[in-house]
């Protein structure tokens, strides 16, 4: 096994990893032979401690970890995170065998290949070559293998307080990184914008009564209907009411599921609904649920219920990653030919570092196209460039002045 870790190409890493199931249950039942990130995290641990590299491993809850190594460079002022997650999206419904990683026509197909232990593969895969190169001014870098991004992204959320509230915790990332570099499936593009998303519950209240006379209740999910009437006319409004982002477009309103009622017999005395509102860069994801109850409030004359927002996750904004951005595309184009700065509707682990004040790109292999499908797969010659990005810009990213002074983020550059 390791020499296996020691020779593996990037191909035969991202085949253990796709090998070893770790489903996020995205609060469903957990089948512990496939779901959660341990067999992941474990197999982690083994990969640093073979290559020598210094890692930690960090719980987030329990059975679910943070999985981090840190290569230190001799005299580097400048520290990079890589940042990919360890947990895939269920594989019910799926065409081929999910752990059973096939090569064929150019491709790596199984349950995260492409979403996101393609990208993850290329980013050890990389910082292997750090470990045994050693080259020259190179980065301090930091890579994290963070949990539970599917679903309620602790993982990252545990992971930015290291070094502000949580200081101490991690030995490994006690100061803020100056800029961090997000593994999600760009085609090799490299993603500056994206939207972030709220999703929170609502709740309209009855009276359950007998079927046989309704009249004696007061029917939940009868207002619920007119609540979503509502929210509909709420969700068309939105472009409207809120500028769309140059890149990643307008905000969206969703209503993704609705339940309610015992039995069919029984006036429901209530019924839940659950939102996704998309934000865009420079809203305001709290303030967006209040603007929604209001809205509710004006129209409607009964009550109902807001429950916390389960996920509040801030959009990536393109205001302070430019010369980033730069430095990534001028990897990219030298292994890859010409390559674009883009926006996208999707949120990923970029908004939670970004707001915790660490100018973010994402960049890696596959498509979004291809994530959480029936026969997911990843473009082989997409994750060996990806790798060789990855390792060139830890090798030339550097600082070009500090503004801390200022209160200004720093900026990078490619040396």
């Amino acid at each position: 096994m390791t020499e296996d870790f020691l020779n593996s190409t990037v191909v035969d890493i991202l085949g253990q990893l796709v090998a070893l199931p770790s489903v996020n249950p995205m609060g469903g039942p957990a089948d512990e032979a496939i779901c959660f990130e341990g067999r992941v995290s474990d197999w982690l641990v083994d990969f640093f401690r073979s290559i020598g590299a210094t890692y930690e491993r960090l719980e987030v809850s329990p059975g679910r970890d943070n999985v981090i190594a840190r290569y230190e460079s001799p005299a580097a002022d400048f520290t990079i995170l890589l940042d990919a997650h360890q947990d895939t999206v269920p594989v019910e419904g799926m065409t081929i065998a999910p752990f059973a990683p096939k090569i064929a026509d150019g491709r790596l197909w199984g349950r995260g290949a492409c979403d996101v232990k393609g990208g993850m593969a290329a980013m050890l895969f990389a910082f292997r070559r750090l470990i045994r190169e050693q080259p020259a001014g190179a980065a301090n870098v930091v890579l994290s293998c963070t949990c539970d991004e599917e679903a309620t992204i602790t993982g990252i959320s545990d992971l930015v307080r290291y070094w502000s509230t949580n200081a101490g915790r991690s030995k490994l990332l006690r100061t803020r990184p100056d800029v961090a570099v997000i593994a999600e499936p760009t085609e090799l593009d490299v993603v500056v914008a994206h939207r972030g998303v709220t999703r929170f519950k609502i709740r309209t209240k009855g009276r359950a009564c007998h079927s046989s006379d309704p009249t004696q209740g007061v029917n939940a999910i009868y207002r619920m209907a007119e609540l979503v009437s509502a929210l509909q006319q709420y969700a068309e409004n939105l472009a409207l009411t809120v500028e769309a982002h140059p890149l990643c477009g307008s905000a969206t309103l969703s209503v993704g599921k609705i339940s309610g009622g015992t039995s069919v017999n029984i006036v429901p005395d209530e019924c839940v609904i659950e939102v996704d509102r998309r934000v865009t860069p420079g809203e305001n994801g709290e303030r967006v649920v209040a603007d929604i109850r209001e809205f509710l409030a004006a129209r409607l004359n009964f009550e109902f219920e807001f429950d916390p927002p389960w996920i509040a996750c801030a959009a990536l904004t393109d205001a302070d990653n430019a010369e980033l951005a730069n430095a990534v595309l001028a990897c990219v184009t030298a292994i890859d030919g010409p390559h674009a700065a883009i926006g996208v509707p999707y949120g990923t682990h970029a908004s939670q570092t970004c707001a915790a004040g660490v100018p973010s790109v994402v960049f890696g292999p596959g498509s979004i196209q291809q994530a959480h499908t029936r026969d997911e797969f990843i473009d082989i010659g997409q994750l060996e460039k990806a790798a060789e990005v990855y390792f060139q810009l830890c090798t030339k990213i550097e600082r070009r002045d500090s503004s801390e002074a200022s209160g200004l983020c720093r900026s990078p550059q490619i040396g």
